[in-house]
């Protein structure tokens, strides 16, 4: 798929899903494939080590908070989506699982999250980037909300599968599964794992490099601790306290000059002097 096309899908794709979409969506998540990739998307993210609360951007159905539950069940969970529907229908599924008071859903676009600086332990994302009207942003958000030291994981499909990730999943799903998957390639604006590394180069975030779990390409960041963007105290609180951030007069990173240009866009993200 060319550049021009891929531009011209992703003008038209709707950053969130609207109903009557979700009621599909939601059907599909139920389905095997879905719930493993879940499943392993969960056991990789424990792998980079304990996290008192962890944000998932883009949490539609909530089928990995629920994953991720499973495998930290000490682990605050707070899940966005930009659809309000699907927030609805999340949190229908969370009741159906059983009420659980530390998963927490909220109606918030990637672009303007609500949450003070330095609130979470760790940020991921599933199949939400390629919906990202503006992902260098939406990265951005997630570098300011992310602690010192944290990582933020972007789950995605690609468009360059390695081919040995393309038989394992053939001789896991069987070929039908694949085709499928490989089919929603060609209509979805979907980038491929040097491009998803090129937009991570272009935030304050450190580019670890991009891994394969399941059919998702994981591109790997992490937050430096020295990577403040100029900003000093943060509340950390992991409830949403909406807290302003305390700002040094030293301002002088990339990402945080845009923010300045902006910061009308996003409370949470506006700063009082010291």
């Amino acid at each position: 798929m060319g550049d021009h096309w891929r531009s011209f899908m992703k003008r038209f794709h709707p950053e969130g899903i609207p109903w009557p979409g979700t009621v599909l969506y939601n059907a599909l998540s139920r389905s095997e494939i879905f719930l493993r990739h879940y499943q392993l998307v969960a056991h990789d993210i424990a792998r980079y080590g304990e996290a008192g609360c962890i944000l998932d951007i883009g949490t539609g159905p909530g089928q990995l908070l629920w994953a991720m539950r499973k495998v930290m069940p000490d682990t605050r969970l707070v899940g966005v989506d930009i659809s309000p529907s699907m927030v609805t229908r999340a949190r229908r599924n969370m009741e159906t699982y059983g009420r659980d008071p530390r998963i927490e859903l909220r109606v918030a676009s990637a672009e303007v999250l609500p949450f003070a600086g330095g609130t979470f332990d760790r940020v991921v994302s599933t199949g939400s980037l390629h919906h990202w009207k503006d992902p260098i942003r939406a990265l951005s958000e997630a570098h300011r909300v992310l602690k010192a030291d944290g990582y933020a994981l972007i789950y995605d499909l690609v468009r360059d599968m390695p081919e040995g990730v393309r038989r394992d999943l053939r001789t896991q799903f069987g070929g039908f599964r694949l085709a499928l998957l490989c089919l929603h390639s060609f209509e979805e604006p979907f980038l491929d794992a040097e491009e998803m590394g090129a937009l991570g180069r272009q935030t304050d975030f450190e580019v670890e490099g991009t891994t394969f779990t399941g059919a998702f390409c994981c591109l790997v960041l992490k937050k430096a601790a020295h990577s403040l963007g100029g900003l000093g105290h943060a509340a950390t609180d992991c409830r949403g306290s909406f807290c302003c951030l305390r700002a040094s007069a030293g301002i002088g990173s990339k990402t945080e000059i845009a923010r300045m240009a902006e910061k009308d866009m996003n409370p949470y993200r506006q700063a009082k002097l010291a």
